[in-house]
């Protein structure tokens, strides 16, 4: 009798530790997506500076940055997924990945000048937006320091973009 209840003992504390292993992953990935909307934020403010300024270099360093984001954007969405959260989450997510896949296919890969033809930049452009409001939706629903976080960052993007043009 004492065997059987020291085993469901030891059985007991294996399961609170793969759910402190589950929830610590969570926290982790909650970080990993605000950290990674904070610097696409400003990884775009500095791609519209640099435009601003020709310099090619940092255009296309900032460009890189925002494209790598893929990866943590990507962990996010599939960690989101075994964790079972809201579908709203999970569809901010994937907006977000079309968007980053969207831009590498558009500006890496094939290489065409599409912000110069009117049907292919519009829904761009939607895209961009829908990305960025998802990033800033999903970060107040982290928490709500963060979420404004995220939007004071994404104001300082529509602020290099307003400057970009008319500054």
């Amino acid at each position: 009798m004492r065997i059987i209840l020291s085993y469901k003992k030891k059985d007991m504390n294996q399961g609170k530790e793969v759910n402190s292993t589950l929830t610590n992953l969570y926290k982790f990935t909650n970080i990993l997506f605000v950290v990674s909307a904070i610097i696409f934020n400003i990884g775009i403010s500095g791609v519209y500076l640099s435009s601003k300024f020709n310099n090619e270099v940092f255009r296309q360093t900032f460009g890189t940055i925002v494209v790598v984001l893929l990866i943590p954007f990507t962990v996010s969405l599939i960690i989101y997924i075994k964790k079972k959260v809201e579908k709203k989450i999970i569809l901010s997510l994937l907006i977000i990945f079309f968007y980053l896949v969207l831009e590498i296919v558009f500006d890496y890969i094939l290489k065409i000048p599409f912000r110069d033809i009117l049907a292919l930049h519009i829904p761009y452009i939607i895209v961009f937006y829908a990305a960025s409001f998802s990033m800033i939706g999903v970060s107040f629903n982290i928490n709500r320091k963060m979420g404004f976080i995220v939007l004071s960052t994404f104001w300082i993007l529509i602020g290099c973009l307003i400057y970009m043009y008319l500054g």
